[in-house]
């Protein structure tokens, strides 16, 4: 492998996995307008992708201070907190390797901005070990690949962290595109493996030919629906007097056809005329047709999913050729202050599925930070960089952890299996339950639940984008259709028509 793609040091692979704060140009060259290549998810199934990538691992480094007293061994952290998470004198155990797989380069690597961080918060937590269900002291290492946002070789390097670097559990995050071949190659190669964002309909059914019944044994998920996304944006579009015809963009990848089928049967439900014209492929440069019909329709809503660099030519496009609805709600693309940032005034007032934010009322179990304080660290770290929703990535390490901590033998991959068939416990992303009945569907209800055997739901909300006053564009929560009440997230504001 050549020493450039080995080393990975160009100045955008250094912003996203650092988290830099990205100036829009520096944006959209590491998102790759120019072409960078994104796969599809669709049709990987249980591929097993060629190993002998000869890619050294990154592994997090120790940051951490550690001290032993009354028996009980503590971790602090740079953010000063402490952590429990070893007896002194356990007997000492074998490494465990957790392997990540994150996009930090190529077309979605938005998703994977704060992920270095997420992994190295979660070493200095755990500090020199945990002790598992066997009473013993493991040191734990986390390695971490970059996915280069290619389905191809997200698949490639997890069956070199399972088949070289002998990884224990895999976790991963960052839409279909990562999630759904990582899982493919975990369940293959029957190894544990652990994944968040990626709705979870896309999770099912991209892998299993759009059987939504298929279960796996190998890998567990948790993330929201698009039950999810259609209660939360209805709501938001009913704050808004407009004629209830919606103009839709669909790519034509694992997402966008998930997200396509999720909506099928809520239009007619919610008194929404659809306007759809063809799916369009990632990396497309020219919106003109698609445009042309929602204006012609006169279509005041407008609804899709993107990558960032295709959102950011379609929504130019739409300002320049006179197609301004009264509100427009787009998936995935819209999730980071960037993408807003890099379309100017006309980003102001848009809409989109929010999954976190520091004002959601959780706690870490790991670094005991409530989800603000998580933030904040984020942002102390990284030049007061605005937080970014993937920040929940950190779920994946709590889970990961917690699952250790009640293996009895973590050479046994069965007995890792029957921890996380278990699990039970509070994150930063809310409550997961997965010892909790099945609640089976079509339809399936909004809200946090164990929605399918492999998957809980955690919560989803409605932000817009908003003119800020510390950051160019800030995140307002502006529905709670799709959570119950005593979950505690609160409604900030009404929505607000785009100017």
């Amino acid at each position: 492998m050549a020493d450039e793609d080995r080393n990975i040091r160009d100045d955008e692979y250094q912003s996203a996995a650092e988290g830099k704060t990205v100036s829009r140009r520096d944006f959209l060259k590491m998102a790759g307008v120019a072409g960078a290549a994104v796969g599809l998810a669709g049709g990987l199934g249980g591929l097993v992708a060629a190993c002998g990538d000869d890619e050294e691992p990154a592994t997090t480094t120790a940051g951490a201070e550690t001290t032993t007293t009354a028996g009980a061994e503590t971790t602090t952290t740079a953010a000063g907190e402490t952590t429990t998470t070893a007896s002194a004198g356990a007997e000492m155990g074998r490494e465990v390797k957790i392997g990540f797989v994150t996009p930090l380069t190529g077309g979605i690597a938005s998703f994977g901005v704060p992920d270095q961080y997420c992994a190295d918060r979660a070493k200095e937590a755990i500090g020199d070990g945990i002790v598992c269900g066997d009473n013993k002291k493991h040191p734990v290492t986390i390695v971490v690949r970059d996915s280069q946002s290619d389905t191809n070789r997200a698949a490639q390097v997890t069956g070199d962290l399972i088949t070289q670097d002998n990884c224990d559990i895999i976790v991963t995050a960052s839409t279909p595109d990562t999630v759904c071949p990582v899982a493919d190659q975990a369940e293959a190669l029957q190894t544990p493996c652990l994944s968040n964002d990626c709705p979870w309909q896309a999770y099912v059914a991209t892998r299993a030919a759009g059987d939504m019944n298929a279960t796996f044994k190998w890998t567990y998920h948790t993330f929201w629906g698009l039950e999810d996304v259609v209660a939360n944006f209805v709501d938001m579009w009913s704050q808004v007097t407009t004629n209830n015809k919606v103009g839709c963009v669909w790519s034509n990848d694992a997402d966008g056809q998930a997200w396509k089928e999720g909506w099928a049967s809520a239009y007619e439900a919610a008194g929404i005329t659809a306007v759809i014209p063809g799916d369009f492929q990632l990396q497309t440069e020219d919106f003109t047709s698609q445009i042309a019909q929602f204006k012609a329709e006169g279509c005041e809503l407008g609804l899709g999913i993107f990558i960032p660099p295709d959102f950011t030519n379609f929504w130019k496009q739409a300002a320049q050729q006179g197609w301004r609805p009264k509100l427009a709600s787009f998936g995935k693309a819209l999730l980071f202050p960037e993408s807003v940032e890099s379309v100017g005034e006309v980003g102001n007032g848009l809409t989109t599925e929010v999954w976190w934010t520091p004002t959601h009322p959780f706690t870490s179990p790991l670094t005991g930070e409530t989800c603000q304080e998580f933030a904040d660290e984020y942002s102390r770290r990284h030049n007061d960089a605005q937080w970014t929703q993937p920040l929940l990535h950190f779920i994946i390490f709590e889970w990961a952890v917690d699952v250790l901590k009640r293996t009895s033998d973590v050479d046994d991959k069965e007995a890792i299996m029957a921890a996380v068939k278990t699990t039970k416990m509070d994150t930063i992303g809310g409550h997961i339950d997965f010892s909790a009945p099945v609640e089976a569907g079509p339809p399936w209800t909004p809200g946090p639940r164990h929605v399918h055997e492999n998957v809980y739901k955690t919560p989803q909300v409605g932000g817009q984008w908003r003119t800020g006053t510390k950051y160019p564009y800030e995140l307002t929560i502006v529905s709670t259709a799709a959570v119950p009440p005593e979950l505690g997230i609160k409604v900030a504001d009404k929505v607000q028509p785009l100017s």
